[in-house]
């Protein structure tokens, strides 16, 4: 895979394949990973830009903990690697609420929009673990919440498979610490729902059918809340179908953008 820096080398990405512009945005519990069982199934059709989120993989922490800061930052990426007008944007979990917000932004560089495991609003429940989860990473002990996370992220079918506690445990450590609480600031402050009814982009919501990070009945009410906004439930998979079923994922992408 190619390279890419942008911003003087503050965003970084990873790039693979050849067609239409796909944009991946990664997680906050995961890093850009989580995509490659997804990439062979892709690579053919689209040429998939990577982008690694504030706080991974070289990628500087944002200089302030705001949304605006992210979204100036995924616009840089946008620019200097030369992402066309008509791509499809794909976020997923805390990438999933950036890549609504960048196409609210700027619905003239998105061409379709594809998010998963997001809503526009966090509950109050979650909200409130926000500030725990980023003192933990600022601490290093994170065995506690590594526990919860995996709880949480993957069916048990797929935790039945390897250990993924495991997984959260080496992603937590692995992220800046920094740019982790300004990623809970902005997920704990966050509410883009009064907006949703101006979102001028063919979007559609893939759930795992089994998410307990974010319902698939709360993403389903996402995909109401948008103007021919579509949604897709995924049978035997948790936060991360693109990961837990990539061939259905797979499948989805290709129904919604035509191939």
């Amino acid at each position: 895979m190619e390279q890419l820096t942008a911003g003087h080398g503050a965003l970084t990405a990873m790039r693979t394949g050849r067609g239409r512009d796909l944009v991946l945005f990664h997680p906050l519990f995961a890093d850009r990973t989580v995509f490659d069982p997804l990439l062979p199934l892709l690579a053919d059709h689209f040429r998939v830009t990577l982008f690694n989120l504030p706080g991974f993989h070289d990628s500087e922490p944002a200089m302030l903990p705001l949304m605006d800061a992210y979204l100036a930052r995924l616009e840089d990426g946008y620019q200097e690697f030369d992402i066309a007008p008509d791509a499809v944007l794909l976020g997923a979990g805390f990438g999933g609420l950036l890549a609504l917000a960048f196409a609210l932004d700027h619905p003239e560089r998105v061409g379709k929009l594809i998010v998963s495991g997001t809503t526009a609003r966090l509950g109050d429940d979650d909200r409130a673990r926000l500030p725990q989860l980023a003192e933990a990473v600022a601490a290093a002990k994170v065995d506690p919440v590594a526990d919860q996370l995996a709880e949480r992220l993957y069916s048990s079918s797929f935790r039945a498979k390897g250990d993924v506690t495991e997984t959260c445990r080496r992603t937590l450590l692995a992220i800046d610490p920094k740019a982790m609480g300004a990623a809970c600031k902005v997920l704990e402050e966050a509410d883009l729902t009064p907006l949703l009814g101006r979102l001028d982009v063919p979007t559609l919501v893939v759930a795992g059918a089994d998410d307990a990070m974010v319902p698939a009945a709360a993403q389903k009410v996402l995909s109401g809340q948008i103007a021919g906004g579509s949604y897709h439930a995924i049978d035997s998979s948790g936060h991360f179908p693109m990961l837990e079923q990539p061939q259905a994922f797979r499948a989805a992408i290709a129904r919604f953008v035509g191939l």
